[in-house]
């Protein structure tokens, strides 16, 4: 049975999308079967895992229309070691589309009932906004991973998740929980995102991660060649981090 996850954060550039792909890379290194589902119409993940978004035939779009299904539309990325279920710009279209339609917080939970038995994990790359589309995200996952800036305006976006996430779990998918909070981008020489992790550890205890994600150039280079940093580069440290995040969470969905 696939653990779904959905990588979330409702403030923008706190490194969902580099979350995603380095934690399918990672998890495919260790030896887990991976999908990688892309829901943000911008498509950087899907850009990132190796597959070029102008030239897919089908996409999350068509999976979510239910004019395709999981199988047909996810590509292998040889380059990766992961399945790819791909967005581009149509997946915009979606959002006015499905909002007549019945189920359509749970087209895409309904899709993933499919593939069931083809992955260990399915990771879900959702927009910043609380949108149709991250709401199908949210409606799919066991629980949500947290990418966070040590910083004090990421604690407020924080607050706003864990509120969205109380909703969903009471209205519409009783499984959803809070997996962990990851700390990214961080900077140990600075003393606020010292504080502000020790404040995290403090109020969440061990529902955040040991690994920490350094600040780190090598993972921001790599998606500029269509990569994930663990794949581009291997011995950076923060493709390192990701590798040893990726063992983390396999142990951590173990125990759970």
């Amino acid at each position: 049975m696939a653990k779904i996850f959905c990588v979330a954060n409702q403030k923008g550039g706190v490194g969902k999308t580099t979350t995603t792909v380095n934690l399918a890379a990672g998890l495919a290194k260790v030896g887990q079967r991976v999908l990688m589902v892309d829901l943000d119409p911008q498509g950087n993940a899907t850009m990132g895992s190796g597959v070029d978004k102008r030239s897919m035939a089908l996409s999350v779009y068509d999976v979510l229309l239910e004019s395709a299904t999981v199988q047909e539309a996810a590509l292998f990325s040889e380059k990766c070691g992961y399945h790819v279920l791909g967005a581009n710009r149509e997946l915009a279209g979606a959002e006015v589309e499905l909002v007549d339609v019945e189920r359509r917080e749970k087209r895409l939970k309904t899709a993933l009932a499919a593939v069931d038995a083809d992955y260990d994990f399915v990771l879900i790359d959702c927009p910043p906004s609380l949108s149709m589309l991250t709401l199908n995200g949210l409606c799919s996952a066991h629980g949500v991973i947290v990418p966070m800036q040590c910083e004090y305006f990421a604690l407020e976006g924080l607050t706003d998740l864990v509120n969205t996430i109380k909703q969903v779990h009471a209205n519409l998918n009783k499984d959803l929980q809070i997996i962990g909070l990851l700390r990214v981008m961080f900077d140990p020489r600075i003393t606020l995102q010292m504080q502000v992790s020790d404040q995290l550890k403090a109020h969440f205890g061990d529902k955040v991660f040991d690994t920490v994600i350094p600040r780190n150039v090598r993972l921001a280079e790599a998606p500029s060649y269509g990569l994930p940093g663990v794949v581009f580069d291997p011995g950076a440290k923060g493709s390192q981090a990701f590798v040893t995040f990726a063992t983390e969470m396999v142990a951590r969905i173990d125990k759970m």
